[in-house]
């Protein structure tokens, strides 16, 4: 039995709140606290926070919005998701097991292509901080390939919004700490000067190298889930048909002609933040925030409403369903957008900021821990890292194609136009979750 399932209210009656807040006490929720957090640590680092340094120092809107191609390797994870889900590492296997082996190797390998990129300066080489970078995106990919897989099998999909609420809240920490973070620790190694300073970023990027060690000795501490029986191969062709193919057809098997609303609703469900988030810290930047400012109310604001929606997303779920969730989150996270757009007519403001940042924080946990839960119980045991990779990876591709253009969009149009129009982008979300919602009675489309 996975760890959690005796604390589950029993079938038939909706949870109370006891036995909603005791399953965040359960410790398969709270390790995917930390390894939450070593997953969320990569992804600003080689998007947002970069963005950030790159337009410090110098790099145009144009060339940021394009480097966030960098981005799209969490959409092709698919691609070498059945090699995790599959294949043994000489040696780490052996000792840590099939997920835990995968963990250690990808965690090790963002905090080498970390230190690769904090020793690197955009000025004199903005192509090796890009390779770094891309390297970085790749072994992260891997590691939330690995890490979704160890959730799944950790409990019973009962309880899996709970694992993704404390998931979301760990990984939305250490977003926090990677962007705003980041910045702080820039800023104090900069000290009174002004202007790009590549030391002080330099200084900071490696702390961002060194706080990896949180997943890495999760890992080494946690315990492997009990592995399920994989079915041997006779020759190449049958392990090929079993690790790649198999996968992808018992989704659709399952889910028949409702796979397409499914993989449709995916594909957009996020696209209102992502494409928006791109310009978040150009956006500050040209505003006239300092490094300062905008780590100080993220710090503070964005930890709590963080946490604030990660714990309601999560909690509502449970006794209410994801697909109710799912349409409350998408609606406030386009709407917190309109926000960005007045915020870049009203200018420079801390206290509109401090606003503007919470709102923004609030509605992207509630609509995560619903959209994690979601894909979680969307995904068979048997091909947990396959399945949710493609999942997950679908849900980054188109917005992190479009977001490559934000740059351009933003020098034609100006901020307060692309914010209003990532608002837009929000618009089919709504109509597709209704329509899955729908789409439950006649089959198991929209679970919960």
């Amino acid at each position: 039995m996975p760890e959690g399932a005796a604390t589950a209210a029993p079938a038939g009656r909706r949870p109370g709140w006891r036995d909603t807040v005791r399953v965040y006490l359960e410790p398969a929720s709270l390790r995917m606290l930390t390894l939450g957090f070593a997953a969320g640590l990569p992804l600003l680092l080689v998007l947002g926070t970069l963005s950030f340094r790159l337009r410090e120092a110098g790099v145009d809107r144009s060339t940021i919005g394009y480097l966030s191609w960098v981005g799209l390797a969490y959409g092709f994870k698919w691609a070498w998701a059945p090699l995790v889900d599959r294949v043994p590492l000489p040696g780490l296997t052996r000792w840590l097991g099939r997920r835990r082996s995968w963990l250690l190797l990808s965690q090790l390998a963002v905090a080498a292509g970390l230190v690769g990129m904090a020793l690197a300066d955009p000025r004199q080489s903005l192509t090796a901080v890009v390779w770094c970078a891309l390297a970085v995106a790749f072994a992260s990919a891997t590691q939330d390939i690995a890490l979704d897989a160890y959730r799944i099998e950790s409990a019973p999909t009962r309880e899996q919004p709970a694992l993704a609420a404390t998931y979301q809240t760990g990984y939305r920490l250490a977003m926090i700490w990677a962007g705003a973070g980041v910045l702080w620790l820039a800023a104090r190694a900069q000290g009174a000067a002004t202007g790009y300073d590549n030391a002080a970023w330099q200084s900071a990027y490696l702390v961002m190298a060194a706080s990896m060690v949180i997943g890495v000795l999760t890992v080494l501490l946690s315990p492997e889930p009990a592995p399920l029986p994989l079915a041997p191969a006779r020759n190449a062709r049958e392990w090929l048909r079993t690790a790649l193919i198999e996968p992808f057809a018992d989704f659709f098997r399952r889910y028949k002609w409702q796979a397409a609303l499914i993989l449709a609703l995916i594909a957009v469900y996020r696209i209102s933040d992502v494409v928006m988030g791109i310009m978040a810290n150009p956006f500050y930047v040209d505003m006239g925030y300092t490094k300062d400012e905008v780590a100080a109310v993220t710090k503070v604001y964005g930890v709590i409403m963080t946490l604030a929606g990660a714990f309601v997303g999560g909690s509502l779920a449970l006794r209410f369903g994801v697909m109710r969730i799912l349409m409350l989150g998408a609606g406030l996270s386009a709407l917190t957008n309109l926000l960005f757009a007045w915020l870049a007519g009203h200018g420079h403001s801390v206290p509109a900021l401090i606003a503007v940042v919470s709102a923004d924080n609030l509605a992207s946990g509630i609509a995560s821990a619903a959209f994690v839960g979601y894909l979680s119980s969307l995904t068979n045991i048997s091909y947990s890292a396959t399945q949710y990779a493609l999942f997950s990876s679908l849900m980054l591709l188109l917005p992190k194609f479009i977001a490559g253009f934000s740059g351009d969009y933003v020098n034609a149009f100006g901020y307060a136009g692309f914010f209003t129009s990532t608002a837009l982008l929000g618009a089919p979300v709504l109509l597709l979750v209704w329509l899955a919602m729908r789409a439950r009675q006649g089959g198991p489309a929209a679970p919960g």
